[in-house]
């Protein structure tokens, strides 16, 4: 039996998750949480084998709550499941340490799978992510500017671009405001742009976040 605990904020999402998973015999969820502070709470308290972690929730998320839950939980596999289909994404969860990276969309298609592969102890990742880690492997090569960024300037990039204040950044983030000014300015710098209409135009080119008006001509 394979043990696994679904970490979304959205109940709904949660409830369409299991819906999709009680069909399977040999898949049992043990546990939910609705946010970092509960993921982390589950990994501490439950025993289970695989964690479904969306990647984006309220307090600590993404590749922040992928590295310290690798870091207290090293066999845990973790499988991310992301409404973002850009390889970026992917390519930064799996060298944090997640097993598998699934996009919503396909999820109710391969989720089952995805979850038994991973568990066994594979990976779960599409071919263009494949693709995108090899490349990263070699030296000398060029890609879009937003995969120059660390981790933590990526993660400061995709709230600044869906809107947030450098002040409401800070507070998600638990940083002070000098600290996301400083990130703001580096990734500006790293990415050649001079203002925030610039930034959030590059975020929807390249798929970073969803494009308010997708009927617009």
């Amino acid at each position: 039996m394979i043990r696994l605990v679904v970490a979304d904020d959205h109940p709904i999402v949660r409830e369409g998750l299991k819906q999709v998973l009680s069909g399977a015999s040999d898949l049992a969820v043990v546990g939910e949480a609705q946010n970092g502070h509960e993921v982390l709470q589950r990994v501490r308290e439950l025993e289970f084998d695989v964690l479904l972690l969306d990647m984006s929730m309220p307090g600590k998320s993404g590749i922040e709550l992928i590295k310290q839950v690798r870091g207290e939980k090293p066999k845990l596999r973790i499988l991310v499941l992301s409404m973002h289909p850009e390889p970026q994404y992917a390519v930064r969860a799996i060298k944090a340490g997640a097993s598998g990276y699934l996009t919503k969309e396909s999820a109710s298609a391969q989720l089952v799978s995805a979850i038994r592969k991973v568990a066994g102890g594979g990976a779960f990742i599409t071919d263009s992510v494949a693709e995108q880690l090899a490349l990263g492997a070699m030296p000398q090569t060029e890609g879009p500017p937003h995969r120059a960024l660390s981790d933590r300037e990526f993660q400061v990039l995709q709230l600044l671009v869906s809107g947030k204040a450098v002040s409401d950044v800070a507070e998600e983030l638990n940083l002070s405001v000098k600290t996301v000014s400083t990130h703001k300015a580096r990734i500006m710098q790293k990415m050649n742009m001079s203002n925030p209409t610039e930034l959030i135009r590059y975020a929807l080119r390249h798929g970073l976040i969803d494009d308010p008006d997708p009927d617009r001509s």
